[in-house]
């Protein structure tokens, strides 16, 4: 699994090797402050596209815990590239 950003390879494992390898994802966390409005972008992009919607409300419910838990936490700025 390839990262975006490198100090997520040590950390951030697929344990069950269900991604390959040279597969590059992209991980997005609650406190990115635009987190939640990406997951709902893609949430659209993805039953406009055909996509399911079981994955579609899903992907809704994790947007809406992403929004909820900002105002509950600090975010921590992002380590230096």
């Amino acid at each position: 699994m390839k990262h975006g950003r490198t100090d997520y390879n040590e950390r951030i494992q697929d344990t069950t090797h269900l991604i390959p390898e040279d597969e590059p994802v992209f991980l997005i966390r609650a406190q990115d402050e635009v987190g939640f409005l990406a997951v709902r972008a893609w949430a659209h992009l993805h039953r406009t596209n055909g996509g399911s919607d079981v994955v579609w409300t899903a992907a809704l419910k994790h947007a809406d815990l992403m929004e909820q838990w900002q105002p509950k936490h600090k975010a921590t700025p992002e380590p230096p590239r």
